[in-house]
């Protein structure tokens, strides 16, 4: 009952009109013609009235839709006293509005449920909370928070710092570090990731993410605003709001749609001399599948996208993945893993290997560079201690520049180093190698040697996006040209451009020729570009960067094939949107000219256009892919995994 009401007050023109129809079949059997005449016709007008002051609104605004003609229809069979098909040509109206708002809920579902799940509330500990969390499987909440307070503050609330409890399967407010030494998150509203990782302490722990069996304690790192589940749902709403370029196009059919239709009508009417053939005809041209199953379609598609781990931001980003015709791909963290190892040290006389990396890795504390984690790393693999800086400063696409103690410490590219060191020679280096340069007090140091491993998946990835049509694929990196020539011969990419800065990149998609274009990147560098290209595909499973605002399509796995999917899913649904729309018109089409030669009646024709509407709708509706979904998951099981290789960044 609680449903139904609901229902009523949703959509009250609907319910309107429904208990009109039953009242009018009641008086109907007691022989009040009449009456039910009077009802159903004052009822249509003040329907067609409303509608018109709707219709004038979208005018002004700019707009010429094709309500026209159902206004039309509905003022044409009062005239010609068809008051049944009235009330239906009112019901489909009504109708098909609550219709397209249940199929669009339907479609985004996927959508929602990451906007449900938005964590509200936050238990932060008090200041006598414990923090030796030392039991990482005990439920006692007391054990885990010591002897001080749990107060539960709203999620906006948190600062980084506070120290917070999370409870058994709850949602992980804000992003954090975990503090207890082990526990259990589900992280698959995030990555896409069915099985739970386990985190010890000291490790990164997402917001949205859903905590074990155990409770658990997290030191903030991030506001809510700022946390991993936040920026998804920003991405999330930007995506539902956008309207589709595509659909804007079926709203231009509403002219040439409108007269053609208005011309049939009319010649009808000339020809048979029977003005209700006029009324018969628009009866059965209210356009409602020309509006609604565009919408329905794309929604469905970026339903069908979320679900894959993949965030549209736009109907229209769906219709340019389905155009393109070129991809252009970044390097390091796209078609590598982007977390290169360390493989030599190349000292110059007067340094050591231990003295070169201390060195490197104290400057690149301060760079945000893909490498400097490595060089960091290998540091302290070797049990070395890194030097604070007193000033700092990195250059983008170059190096960082540091003050350690009386020394002036350069790291980053041989060019970079050469500005400062002109003694720096390049490294002998294999394909798929990078070497890192040094540059102390104005002399060459010597240079660090590191290797990424290509992902296993980028070859078939190449492949795939070969048979979905795009011909022309392209690699864009900052790197030097035997190492960047190198990867685009393990994965099969015809043009490498090398050496390149972030406005290099930018120039070059620019400069690119067949269109539309796909850019796929990660990393702060890669920004710029992703904003250019005609569609931004960023890889951003570890987090929300600079690329992954930028980009017009974020995904959430760390997984290249979902790029191939990504346009896969954007031609699927644009082919169901054109097939949906055109059907509409076809059927339309048809039913108008039966209905020309007086074959179908105005009763009869509004009936037979409700069927219209839920036949377009319904075909509109196969965007949301499940079983194409089902097929493609059976597919890449099916495969047997690419080769990996080694190479650089």
């Amino acid at each position: 009952m609680s449903s139904l009401v609901a229902a009523v007050r949703r959509y009250p023109l609907v319910a309107t009109t429904v208990l009109l129809g039953l009242i009018g079949a009641v008086l109907a059997l007691g022989g009040q013609t009449d009456a039910v005449r009077w009802l159903f016709s004052g009822f249509g007008l003040l329907v067609a009235g409303y509608e018109t002051i709707g219709m004038v609104r979208r005018l002004l605004g700019g707009t010429l839709g094709v309500d026209v003609l159902a206004i039309t229809a509905i003022v044409a069979t009062v005239l010609v006293g068809e008051y049944v098909a009235t009330l239906i040509i009112v019901l489909m109206l009504t109708g098909g509005a609550a219709l397209e708002d249940f199929a669009v809920n339907r479609a985004k579902r996927e959508l929602d449920a990451l906007l449900r799940r938005a964590p509200q509330i936050a238990h932060r500990l008090g200041a006598g909370a414990g923090t030796d969390t030392d039991t990482g499987t005990d439920t006692d909440t007391d054990t885990d928070t010591g002897n001080g307070e749990v107060e539960d503050v709203p999620a906006t609330d948190v600062r980084p710092g506070d120290l917070l409890l999370v409870r058994p399967a709850e949602i992980v407010p804000v992003d954090g570090a975990l503090v207890s030494v082990s526990a259990v998150f589900d992280e698959s509203s995030l990555t896409g990731e069915s099985l739970p990782v386990e985190r010890e302490a000291g490790d990164a722990v997402l917001s949205g993410s859903i905590n074990g069996q155990a409770a658990a304690t997290i030191r903030a790192t991030a506001t809510a605003a700022d946390s991993q589940y936040q920026q998804i749902i920003a991405l999330v709403e930007e995506a539902s709001a956008s309207k589709a370029p595509v659909v804007r196009l079926a709203d231009r059919y509403a002219v040439p749609f409108t007269a053609v239709s208005l011309s049939i009508a009319a010649l009808a009417w000339i020809v048979s001399g029977d003005p209700a053939r006029f009324a018969e005809v628009l009866v059965v041209a209210t356009p409602c599948p020309l509006l609604i199953s565009a919408p329905v379609a794309f929604m469905g598609g970026m339903s069908r996208a979320a679900r894959n781990g993949i965030i549209v931001k736009g109907g229209g980003v769906l219709e340019m993945l389905s155009r393109a015709k070129t991809v252009v791909f970044d390097k390091t963290g796209t078609l590598t893993h982007g977390s290169p190892t360390i493989a030599r040290v190349l000292p110059e006389p007067g340094f050591d290997e231990d003295e070169l990396l201390v060195l490197a890795a104290s400057a690149e504390q301060y760079s945000s560079h893909v490498l400097a984690a490595s060089v960091i790393a290998a540091a302290r693999t070797r049990g070395l201690e890194l030097i604070g800086s007193e000033t700092a400063n990195e250059v983008p696409a170059h190096g960082v520049v540091a003050r350690l103690g009386a020394r002036e410490v350069t790291v980053g590219k041989l060019s970079f180093i050469r500005e400062r060191a002109t003694d720096a020679v390049a490294a002998p280096i294999e394909g798929g190698e990078l070497a890192i340069y040094i540059a102390v007090d104005g002399r060459f140091a010597g240079s660090i040697v590191a290797s990424d491993t290509l992902r296993e998946n980028a070859p078939q990835t190449l492949a795939d996006l070969r048979a979905l049509g795009l011909r022309d694929t392209v690699m864009l990196t900052g790197d030097a040209r035997p190492t960047a020539e190198h990867i685009a011969a393990l994965v099969g990419i015809e043009q490498v451009q090398a050496d390149c800065l972030p406005a290099d990149k930018v120039n070059a998609v620019r400069g690119l020729a067949h269109r539309p274009v796909i850019m796929v990147g990660d990393g702060v560098n890669d920004a710029p570009v992703l904003a250019v290209a005609d569609v931004g595909i960023a890889m951003g499973a570890r987090g929300a960067t600079a690329a992954s605002e930028s980009a017009d399509v974020v995904i959430l796995i760390d997984d290249l094939t979902r790029a191939a999917r990504a346009v896969a899913i954007g031609q699927d649904t644009i082919r169901i949107a054109l097939q949906s729309i055109w059907l509409g018109i076809a059927l339309s089409l048809g039913l108008m000219v039966l209905a020309a030669f007086g074959f179908i009646p105005a009763t009869a024709g509004a009936l037979l256009q409700e069927f219209v509407d839920l036949a377009t709708i319904l075909n509109a509706l196969r965007a949301i892919g499940g079983r194409r979904d089902a097929s493609v998951q059976a597919q890449i099981a099916a495969r047997k995994p690419a080769a990996a290789g080694a190479l650089s960044r």
